[in-house]
């Protein structure tokens, strides 16, 4: 048994030099165990590893890649809300790509701050890991220009990187929405209320295209479809829907540009006891189990997270391909409970 003071302090990770003095062997003996070196005498080998064993001793592999040039085996995910459950399908789909490629995923939040964003990025970075998956937030992604050259490769998901080249997978947005308010038109409204969230949003400014798009093949003055938007908030999307009910031309149909919008517009029409056509961008969970008819915009969300890790493993393999951007097709669904629909 050893004494305790040939091991780690309490509290402390036990190192190379714990085990060495364990052993009764020399550091470069443990290192060369640790590495398997073959040529350690099998005695000595035997010791160390008796040490390693003792002390509960795990190498730290990431060094040792770090030192001798190899990759880490590690990539890096940064997603905007890691409550939020389209990230975290992503984050799921991912991480099962990386396990495929025996490579553990490290997973981070930006909170939707730019700044956190740039933090975090160059901080998986420095932590060399091999590849990076980013949801961005901010408009301005030249801070990892330099790293992508030095050859760092990144995917983003979501919305195109601004200032720098990389590997992108987006969803159809524009013809998604196309497609809905295309419906919508189809049943006879002529006034549709659009209610979206920032258009500083790659895939906001591209719903909403998309929706004027369908309107304006229709004949219809798109300038009279106004898109309130709304803090980041279920409520007060809520608070815009009333203020369009209570004008003096309400519309017919609304269309809610995620389903954060959806909901708090499902529940200002409960609180009203009133119907309206609705359409919605984003197919969800609990989407069925809405108590107001809506017909809203799908895709497979685990795909994006997939084809991301997908794509990045293929640049580590062919770092000089031209980047390549791949997009997400969309469908109709109609949701709502069956009793809602009658």
């Amino acid at each position: 048994m050893t004494d305790q003071a040939d091991g780690p302090a309490p509290g402390r990770r036990p190192t190379m030099i714990d085990v060495a003095r364990v052993a009764g062997v020399s550091l470069k003996t443990v290192s060369r165990v640790a590495n398997e070196v073959p040529t350690v005498r099998a005695d000595l080998a035997e010791r160390v590893r008796a040490a390693m064993s003792e002390l509960g001793f795990q190498r730290n592999n990431v060094a040792a890649n770090l030192r001798s040039g190899r990759a880490t085996a590690t990539i890096g995910l940064i997603i905007l809300d890691l409550a939020n459950p389209f990230y975290s399908t992503i984050a799921a789909a991912a991480a099962a790509v990386a396990e495929r490629f025996d490579t553990q995923l490290i997973t981070a939040s930006s909170g939707w701050d730019p700044a956190r964003e740039r933090e975090l990025v160059l901080d998986l970075c420095e932590r060399r890991v091999d590849g990076l998956i980013i949801v961005p937030t901010g408009e301005d992604q030249s801070y990892l220009s330099t790293e992508i050259g030095r050859g760092t490769p990144a995917v983003f998901i979501d919305s195109p990187p601004s200032g720098c080249r990389a590997d992108t997978v987006v969803l159809d947005n524009r013809t998604g929405t196309r497609d809905l308010i295309r419906r919508l038109l189809a049943e006879g409204h002529r006034h549709i209320g659009m209610i979206t969230d920032t258009l500083n949003d790659f895939t906001m400014r591209e719903r909403l295209a998309g929706a004027r798009e369908a309107l304006e093949e229709a004949g219809v003055d798109a300038g009279r479809h106004a898109a309130r938007l709304y803090s980041d908030h279920p409520r007060s999307a809520g608070d815009s829907v009333g203020a369009m009910l209570d004008a003096p031309d309400p519309p017919t149909a609304l269309f809610c540009g995620n389903n954060r919008i959806l909901l708090g517009a499902v529940e200002e029409l409960a609180r009203r006891r009133t119907r309206l056509r609705l359409a919605a961008f984003d197919d969800f969970e609990f989407a069925p189990l809405l108590p107001h008819p809506v017909t809203v915009v799908g895709y497979d969300t685990r795909a994006l997270g997939r084809l991301a890790a997908e794509m990045l493993f293929r640049r580590l393999n062919a770092p000089g391909a031209e980047p390549s951007n791949y997009v997400i097709p969309t469908y109709l669904v109609d949701r709502g409970t069956e009793l809602a629909r009658e």
